[in-house]
C-alpha cells in the first residue's frame, strides 16, 4: 500500500480541478450575502438609524404575510425572485430622486419585494392616466405604496377620490388617516354611501368636508351608514338642518350606548332636564363625541371657576368644544386681570371672550393692555404650548 501511494497522489493531481469543474462551479455563482439593513443604507440612501427601524418594520410585516416574505428579507442570501435593485431602478427611471426613494422605502420597505413587471404599469398609470407629477407620485408612494402593491390598479380610484375631495393634496390628507379607502370597492361601497348622503340633503361639498374629518365614514357598509343617519335624526337634528352633517360626524365617532350615557352624564351633572340637554345637543351635536373626562373637567371649571349657571352653559353648548388648557383657562385669566384693573367692561361676558377668534381676541383684549398689566401678553402666549399661565405671571 505504501509503495502505491506516490502513484495514487499522481493520479489525484490529474483529476479535473473542482475549482473549475463539476459541482463547485455552483458555489462560485451563489448569490452574495444579503443584509436588508445594510442594503437600505448603501443602495437606498437611508441613515443607519432609519435603516434599522425600516428593517425591523419590514421583518415584522413580512412575518405576518408569509414565510416566503419573511425569508426574502431575513435570509443571508437573496432569493432568485427577490430583486430590490430592479425596484430601485424603476423608481429612479420614473424620475424619483435618491431622497424621494429613501423616503418611500423607509415608509414601506416591503416595496422592495415587489415584482417589477406588476409594479411598473401601476406606477406609470399614476403618471399617464391620473396625471400626477413626479413629486406627487413620490408623495403618494410614501403614504400609499401598500395599496399600490396590494389593491391592483388604483388609478381609477385615485381619480375618483381626487375629484370628490377637490384636490390631490386633500386626497392625500384623507388616505393618510384612512389608508383602507383605496382598498374599498367604489361601486359597491363608496358610491352607494355617497348616494345615501346626497338623499339626506348633503351636497357633494358637504360630503367631502364631512368625510375629510370622519375619513372612515365612506368605508362603512352602506347599511351601517343608514343606521348612522337614523341616529343623527334621533339627536333632534333634521336632515334639512345645516347641523345634520355635524350630527353625522358625531354619531360616527361614538357608539349608541356611549352616546346615551353621555346624555345622561350631562343631565345628571348639570341638574338639567332631558329636553334641555336634547336642545343643547341639537345646537351642537359634536358635544356627544367629547369624552366624559373632558366634559366633567369643563363643567367643573365653568361652574366653580367662572361661576356660570348650568342652564346658561347648556344654552351655549359651543363652550364645550373649546380647549380647556389652550383657550378657556388662559382667557379667563386675562378676563380676571383686566377686571381687577378696571380695564374691562363688566357687561362683557366670559362667553363673549371665549367665542372670539384668536386674532381678534389678542387685538381687543391683550395687546392694548400689555403696558398696563405687566406680563399679560407673555402669560397669554403660553397658550400656544398648551401651558396654563400662572396667576403670578400677571401683575399690576
Amino acid at each position: 500500500m505504501i509503495r502505491r501511494l506516490p502513484s495514487l497522489v499522481r493520479a489525484a493531481t490529474q483529476l479535473p480541478s473542482l475549482i473549475h469543474h463539476g459541482n463547485c462551479r455552483l458555489l462560485l455563482h451563489l448569490p452574495a450575502p444579503f443584509s436588508l439593513e445594510a442594503y437600505l443604507v448603501a443602495s437606498c440612501g437611508l441613515t443607519p438609524a432609519q435603516a434599522r427601524n425600516a428593517s425591523k418594520k419590514a421583518l415584522a410585516k413580512a412575518s405576518k404575510l408569509s414565510e416566503r416574505a419573511f425569508n426574502d428579507l431575513s435570509s443571508t442570501r437573496l432569493h432568485p425572485g427577490f430583486d430590490p435593485d430592479a425596484v430601485l431602478a424603476l423608481l429612479s427611471n420614473i424620475g424619483l430622486s435618491r431622497a424621494d426613494i429613501a423616503d418611500v422605502v423607509a415608509a414601506d420597505p416591503l416595496l422592495l419585494r415587489s415584482r417589477v413587471d406588476k409594479l411598473e404599469p401601476r406606477i406609470l398609470a399614476l403618471r399617464d392616466r391620473v396625471g400626477l407629477s413626479v413629486p406627487q407620485i413620490a408623495r403618494f408612494l410614501v403614504i400609499g405604496s401598500w395599496e399600490l402593491r396590494n389593491c391592483g390598479d388604483v388609478a381609477p380610484k385615485i381619480q375618483f377620490f381626487v375629484s370628490l375631495y377637490g384636490s390631490f393634496d386633500q386626497f392625500l390628507v384623507v388616505i393618510k388617516k384612512t389608508q383602507s379607502l383605496l382598498a374599498m370597492n367604489v361601486d359597491r361601497v363608496i358610491k352607494p354611501n355617497i348616494a345615501l348622503l346626497l338623499q339626506c340633503g348633503l351636497s357633494v361639498r358637504d360630503i367631502a368636508q364631512l368625510c375629510s374629518r370622519v375619513t372612515w365614514l365612506l368605508t362603512f357598509n352602506p347599511e351601517r351608514v343608514k343606521e348612522l343617519v337614523l341616529r343623527a335624526e334621533e339627536l333632534g337634528v333634521p336632515r334639512s338642518s345645516g347641523m345634520f352633517k355635524e350630527a353625522l360626524a358625531a354619531v360616527a365617532c361614538t357608539t349608541k350606548e356611549n352616546c346615551a350615557a353621555r346624555l345622561d352624564l350631562l343631565e345628571s351633572t348639570l341638574g338639567c332636564s332631558k329636553s334641555e340637554v336634547a336642545t343643547a345637543v341639537s345646537k351642537k351635536p359634536n358635544i356627544i363625541a367629547i369624552s366624559d373626562e373632558s366634559l366633567l373637567r369643563k363643567i367643573q371649571f365653568f361652574i366653580n371657576e367662572v361661576g356660570l349657571d348650568p342652564h346658561y352653559i347648556l344654552q351655549r353648548p359651543v363652550l364645550f368644544t373649546y380647549s380647556l388648557e389652550k383657550r378657556l383657562v388662559p382667557r379667563h385669566c386675562v378676563m380676571k386681570a383686566l377686571l381687577a384693573k378696571g380695564l374691562l367692561n363688566r357687561n362683557v361676558s366670559f362667553y363673549t371672550l371665549a367665542k372670539t377668534g384668536e386674532e381678534t381676541f389678542r387685538l381687543k383684549f391683550v395687546d392694548p393692555h400689555n403696558d398696563s398689566v405687566t406680563g399679560l401678553a407673555d402669560a397669554y402666549a403660553t397658550t400656544h404650548s398648551g401651558s396654563v399661565p400662572h396667576s403670578s405671571a400677571i401683575t399690576s
